[in-house]
């Protein structure tokens, strides 16, 4: 070997490492997304195809062509330098159409400890996987290293999870007696949809009365609140106010072992990540851990605020059933022009929402519970907002806040980021942000709320559907479609061919209206950007993260 080929080898092995390290990031974000579960990761992977194609198909290219010349006694007239300079072209060009996940997304691949512990033994599995090949190697070899990339990670993540969990359940005790020495009150939030809504307008009407600390955002995960509560709990805190996710049967449970809880709101049971739980009785059945957590602390005083939606499931009929007075129960009073079909559990004695209304400054709402009728205004959009303020109504009720306190705190609820979120842009454009939306009952209020504002622009949406409704996702994309082509002038929807039904649904009602489709939710902020109108009001109805949206073409 000469030394223009070690040279070139030399090459080869750089632009490798430049490959792999980036390519391994990407396999990391989504690996950070997914809690670092190495089984959603691997359903991503295949799903998606979300494995190599490009470079894999040049080194077959580069392979063929070298065996055939040497099969045919030609193999002098392909020397290992040019072999060597095809291979380094092809991984130079690979590691160049890698994104970095660091500056270029939209939920950014954090450097977390975690994450520096699984990447950087991965990205030396990957050079150390390439040292047979010094003497020199065929390219179809360097296929196996390509493919091999996402299961170097996968196999650092399965050979560190015992040191994870040790590192994690030192966390989660220290959270825990955390909450037990301070004992605030805890209160418990879960449901398939509305449960970061409720926390918000909770936690708003608790933190006029007393010093109290609510989960941020989406933050519901056991590693997230353990979080939360290590760096923010005070012994001032007077309530705890936790949003629950619930990720298979257990999730709850092991959440309410952590915090808890003296009070639980069940807000829905739907299809929202429907596919990690195959059924909605299953669901049911996770969402209910917080009620048996709550009853099992407390069985006298424990009390759990439920929607009677969920009443509709046999686990939690049979739970309200065997404890009748822990359960308070809220959702519309009953209509008697209702079809027979439409099943209400709705008795006398629950919380009756009699009206809600939209208005141009919130939401009016009306109901009754235990023989008061209330008629609270909220500066929020969006009629669904009416269940959830009811649902935080009767929780702070039992906290033994008063009705009148209860109303004043709501009459000054701020916003809520990404969720119906109605600003002012310049240009007089209204801007309606439900980004941060993903399900079929907030989808319609979104569309409902568009069509009720009488400006005089265009009604324009900007939409990738919903996620992980499971076997409802046709049916749900088709309906809520054909909501959009009765109230949409506009509609630019992102990535249609995960939502075909949507498309179909759309075209049914909205002929003649425009209908304009694109690869990404950039894209289609561009065109608005540069086709808007004096006047305009755009919806932006949900925005999917990374790894639905953008797919990596490898």
């Amino acid at each position: 070997m000469n030394i223009l080929d070690i040279a070139s080898f030399f090459l080869v092995f750089i632009a490798f490492f430049t490959f792999a390290g980036k390519r391994l990031m990407t396999y990391m974000h989504v690996l950070q997304q997914e809690d670092y579960y190495n089984d959603r990761l691997l359903s991503w992977i295949t799903t998606n195809g979300a494995f190599d194609k490009r470079i894999t198909f040049g080194l077959i290219l580069v392979g063929v062509l070298v065996i055939g010349l040497n099969i045919a006694g030609y193999g002098a007239f392909l020397p290992q330098v040019l072999v060597n300079f095809l291979m380094f072209i092809l991984f130079v060009i690979g590691a160049s159409k890698e994104i970095d996940p660091r500056k270029n997304s939209k939920k950014k691949l954090v450097s977390t400890t975690r994450a520096k512990r699984i990447f950087f033994p991965a990205f030396i599995l990957a050079v150390v996987s390439v040292i047979p090949y010094v003497l020199g190697a065929n390219p179809l070899l360097w296929i196996i290293n390509v493919q091999l990339l996402p299961f170097m990670l996968i196999v650092v993540n399965f050979c560190l999870q015992p040191f994870e969990d040790a590192v994690q359940a030192g966390y989660w005790k220290e959270a825990h007696e955390k909450v037990l020495d301070y004992q605030p009150k805890v209160i418990g939030i879960t449901g398939s949809y509305g449960k970061t809504s409720i926390k918000h307008i909770l936690g708003h009407i608790l933190k006029t009365q007393a010093p109290t600390l609510i989960t941020p955002g989406s933050v519901n995960t056991p590693m997230g609140i353990t979080r939360v509560i290590r760096e923010e709990l005070e012994p001032t805190h007077q309530y705890l106010v936790v949003e629950m996710g619930a990720y298979g049967p257990g999730s709850i449970k092991r959440l309410c072992d952590l915090t808890p809880p003296d009070l639980g709101i069940i807000a829905s049971i739907g299809h929202a990540h429907y596919e990690r739980f195959k059924s909605l009785d299953t669901v049911a059945q996770a969402k209910f851990e917080l009620a048996e957590a709550v009853i099992n602390k407390n069985p006298d005083q424990g009390r759990v605020i439920i929607h009677e939606r969920t009443l509709r499931f046999a686990h939690a009929r049979k739970m309200k059933a065997e404890y009748p007075l822990n359960f308070i129960v809220a959702g519309d009073a009953v209509n008697p022009q209702k079809s027979a079909k439409e099943v209400s559990y709705i008795q006398p004695k629950d919380l009756q929402i009699q009206k809600i209304e939209q208005r141009t400054k919130g939401i009016a709402i009306t109901f009754e519970y235990k023989n008061v009728i209330y008629s609270p205004e909220i500066p929020i959009f969006g009629i669904h907002h009416g269940h959830n303020v009811a649902l935080a109504f009767a929780t702070a009720l039992e906290l033994g806040i008063e009705a009148d306190d209860i109303q004043d705190a709501l009459s000054s609820v701020p916003q809520i980021q990404h969720r119906l979120e109605v600003k002012k842009q310049p240009g007089g454009t209204l801007l309606i942000d439900d980004a941060y939306n993903s399900n079929p009952i907030g989808f319609q209020s979104a569309l409902n709320l568009l069509a009720t504002i009488t400006q005089s622009g265009r009604k324009i949406l900007i939409t990738p559907g919903m996620v992980e409704l499971g076997v409802a996702h046709n049916d749900a994309h088709e309906k809520i479609g054909e909501s959009a082509g009765e109230v949409c002038d506009i509609c630019l929807v992102v990535s249609p061919a995960r939502i075909p039904t949507f498309v179909k649904g759309f075209k049914s009602t909205g002929a003649g209206k425009t209908f304009l489709e694109f690869d990404s939710f950039k894209d289609a902020q561009s065109w608005y950007a540069k086709n808007k109108q004096d006047g305009d009001i755009l919806l932006i109805e949900n925005d999917l993260p990374d790894m639905y949206e953008r797919i990596p073409k490898m």
